[in-house]
């Protein structure tokens, strides 16, 4: 099989060079963390100069490394490697299994000729740790599972046939280790039961197991849809037969984000410039690892689009909100009425920003004018851009908005631009 160069991320890390911070590297686990630092990273420091000796690896996970679990044999076995003044690069696979790993890290860092990259997964390496494990001295670099141009990369179909297996089956490496359908669909299926939700229940010591498994089943479900807090708990109610509070509700949210399973899109107030806090919307972070939640049931294609556009857009770097632009109109009385209209995706990076609207269904005549009707309630001067499903030769209306494919979307990041 192929290699998934992962180019964006090798990009990134070779930025943070010399930075005297630690790299750390985060992601859902089984998403290709190890592979890119022990595998690609390391090629790339050995092909821009860096001798092998200057690099000094750890799988801190093989049973033959146990003895660098204790914080001394790993601070002596890194330092004792160090053969010069020259720069030596730390390669830490799975830090979190070493007890006290922070003063370890912290220890490296007092060396001016020490470069250090850890990966992190588990249950003690989630991402609201790396806030404070490092007081500031860590530097996240969050891995996501295959883009799809990753997977365009390893086959010679034709991009729309990819394109159905990735609203599928999603983007976790292991998954394209196989063609066999019932073995993929089982791997993503065991992958979410037995290390995802296991890991949280270990981690904060669940003891309403079956609850955790409803919530993630009800948001799986509502994927792209405007919920909050009580909605969910009347679902649990109402569908599942099962009494929740909304403290617990929230805290299990927070655990699933916290083990990048699950992003929140807030809504934003494109006019007022202002979030609201009634709703948002909940992404998964693949959408095979949905879809496996829910036995492969329920394909709903138009919000697994409008999922795989939110994580391709956060993959590029982008931070990415739901818009609400409110208006006053007049109703059949011609008197003023309050009216919200929805914008799928604000995404904001740095000084750029682009109005995005995702239709599954090729919207014409007065669709077309309903999907877009958001962006001509805006009135500044920003992107806007609809992406549809089906192939299109990209083109601008009068409205100036922008129409594009899925797959140009997908697999041409200057496609917004056009």
């Amino acid at each position: 099989m192929k290699e998934v160069s992962r180019s964006e991320y090798i990009t990134r890390l070779d930025g943070k060079r010399g930075n005297r911070m630690v790299k750390v590297i985060t992601g859902i686990r089984r998403c290709g963390k190890s592979y890119l630092l022990f595998h690609l990273f390391r090629r790339h420091l050995m092909e821009h100069g860096v001798k092998d000796d200057h690099i000094i690896a750890l799988a801190l996970d093989d049973f033959i490394n146990q003895q660098y679990l204790q914080p001394e044999a790993l601070y002596r076995y890194v330092t004792e490697r160090i053969k010069d003044s020259e720069m030596h690069y730390v390669l830490l696979d799975e830090i979190q299994l070493v007890e006290v790993f922070e003063a370890v890290l912290n220890g490296f860092l007092h060396r001016d000729n020490l470069d250090v990259y850890v990966t992190g997964s588990n249950s003690r390496f989630l991402s609201t740790d790396i806030i404070t494990e490092f007081r500031g001295r860590g530097d996240e670099i969050r891995v996501c599972p295959f883009r799809f141009a990753d997977i365009c990369t390893l086959y010679d179909e034709h991009p729309q046939v990819l394109l159905s297996k990735y609203f599928r089956f999603g983007g976790m490496p292991q998954v394209w280790q196989t063609e066999k359908t019932e073995e993929r669909e089982q791997y993503l299926k065991n992958l979410f039961e037995n290390v995802y939700l296991s890991d949280i229940i270990n981690r904060y010591h669940l003891r309403g197991v079956e609850e955790i498994g409803i919530l993630t089943d009800v948001l799986a479900s509502s994927v792209g849809s405007l919920t909050n807090t009580l909605k969910i708990k009347n679902t649990f109610q109402s569908e599942r037969h099962s009494s929740v509070s909304l403290n617990t509700i929230n805290s299990y949210i927070g655990y699933l984000k916290d083990a990048f399973l699950l992003s929140e899109a807030r809504r934003y107030d494109v006019k007022g410039r202002q979030y609201i806090s009634a709703q948002q919307k909940y992404y998964f972070a693949d959408l095979g690892l949905r879809n496996a939640r829910l036995d492969f049931r329920q394909q709903d294609d138009g919000h697994l689009m409008e999922n795989m556009i939110y994580n391709e857009l956060v993959t590029r770097g982008f931070s990415v909100d739901v818009g609400i632009v409110p208006v006053v109109e007049k109703d059949e009385n011609n008197k003023p009425k309050r009216k919200q209209y929805e914008v799928d995706f604000v995404a904001n990076s740095g000084s750029r920003r682009y109005y995005i609207q995702s239709a599954f269904e090729v919207p014409s005549g007065d669709k077309r004018q309903q999907e877009t009707q958001s962006f001509r309630k805006i009135g500044d001067g920003f992107k806007r851009v609809l992406i549809q499903n089906a192939p299109v030769v990209p083109w601008h209306d009068d409205n100036g908005i922008l129409t594009i494919s899925l797959t140009d979307f997908l697999l041409k990041e200057e496609a917004l631009d056009w």
